[in-house]
């Protein structure tokens, strides 16, 4: 916006040279007369400079939102050696990440496939949350991650159907996201271990009474 702005000050120093019969800026366009040609590289130069100046700003500005979303990942790469009183967890999984397992909010959703998804009321106890907070912090839950293999030949093979997991953990008022895909043939170290966390918590709240009364799911994913 700074070089629009500086470029119509040139375009109105021009007008009183007599460049230029009118100049108005109009819903970000230009308009204007020319009376005469002989000032009509410089306008140019102007106009390119306008440019130039416009995209670096607007690089700048994009670089600077990148790193804001990296930064909200996570700034903290090492976990309390207790549980904080704000620990608490979600996890969004399988095809489409229906099914959900929501500590937030005490809930488990089911995806029923055919039949769409199911929710109860399923919480976890202390005890529990101890026990997973344990194993959250033997993978260092909220480090890093690298979830996307390296390529062989320049490739990278991929599947289909495949799975989604999708964590949202909160720790010592950090927020962690962490996203895995089960597209990759081949697992990271750091994705084999988040599934693994995830089927261990997920075994606790199957042998939950309230999830055990859930409909079963019917169909399957082609």
């Amino acid at each position: 916006m700074e070089g629009i702005n500086a470029l119509f000050v040139e375009l109105i120093k021009l007008k009183r040279q007599y460049f230029l019969n009118k100049v108005k800026l109009k819903n970000g366009i230009f308009h204007f007369n020319l009376k005469g040609g002989y000032l009509l590289k410089r306008l140019l130069f102007i106009i390119f400079l306008a440019f130039v100046l416009n995209a670096c700003n607007q690089l700048n500005k994009d670089s600077t939102e990148v790193d804001v979303l990296r930064s909200n990942e996570s700034t903290a790469q090492t976990m309390p050696e207790i549980k904080p009183n704000d620990f608490g967890f979600s996890i969004q999984f399988g095809e489409g990440k229906k099914n959900e397992i929501n500590t937030f909010e005490g809930t488990v959703t089911k995806d029923l496939i055919t039949d769409g998804t199911t929710t109860a009321a399923v919480t976890l106890t202390d005890e529990e949350m101890d026990e997973i907070y344990e194993k959250m912090k033997e993978v260092n839950i909220v480090e890093t991650k690298e979830f996307t293999p390296e390529s062989i030949d320049g490739t990278i093979c991929i599947q289909e159907p495949h799975e989604e997991d999708e964590w949202k953990i909160t720790i010592d008022g950090e927020n962690i996201i962490h996203s895995v895909s089960g597209a990759f043939c081949e697992l990271t170290n750091d994705a084999t271990q988040l599934i693994e966390l995830r089927n261990y918590v997920f075994s606790i709240i199957r042998s939950k009474e309230e999830y055990i009364e859930l409909p079963e799911s019917k169909g399957w994913y082609q």
